[in-house]
């Protein structure tokens, strides 16, 4: 089959801001990867490292570019895992949609009261607060999910100001 001249494949233009977000993905990816072959106590429990990095890109550049980071690392760390469309997926899906709903709503509220350590904390309890609802109504359909939250959340209450303040302190050492 010959092509004709004006046969050309599609060609999408790349620009900066690609880049960029495929950088910080690809960094988001790496952390939820090497995060999987951390040992965890409990199912569910984990220290979300990838969140930094769209804490990062949030305060930065702004909600649209974390929601590209956020998502990317969604679908590409299942697949890398071979997760991509079991219960684990969509459970990631679910949190990480929440908490970027929590953040684009926080995101505009006054800086010195909603920094890094603060918005971390939202994002980590909407990240989990969507997560138990999701296995309770899809997973696990009885209310003794439940029982779990305290335990949930105060995983989300420690791993949000570790998060945050990690990001908090990668934001100073950058603007210095």
């Amino acid at each position: 089959m010959t092509r004709s001249p004006t046969d050309r494949p599609l060609e999408l233009p790349v620009t900066p801001d690609d880049r960029r977000v495929a950088r910080y993905a690809a960094a988001a990816i790496a952390l939820t990867v090497a995060e999987a072959a951390i040992p965890l106590p409990l199912p569910g429990v984990k220290p979300g490292l990838a969140n930094i990095v769209v804490l990062l890109v949030l305060l930065r550049h702004g909600w649209r570019e974390a929601a590209w980071v956020a998502l990317l690392r969604v679908f590409a760390g299942s697949l890398l895992m071979g997760q991509f469309l079991a219960p684990g997926f969509f459970l990631s899906l679910t949190g990480a949609l929440l908490s970027l709903g929590a953040l684009a709503l926080a995101a505009h509220l006054p800086r010195r009261v909603f920094g890094p350590v603060t918005l971390s904390l939202v994002g980590a309890f909407a990240h989990i607060g969507g997560q138990v609802l999701l296995a309770r109504f899809w997973l696990v359909p009885h209310n003794g999910v439940f029982y779990l939250v305290p335990v949930f959340t105060t995983a989300a209450l420690i791993f949000g100001i570790v998060n945050g303040l990690v990001a908090a302190a990668l934001l100073r050492e950058n603007s210095a």
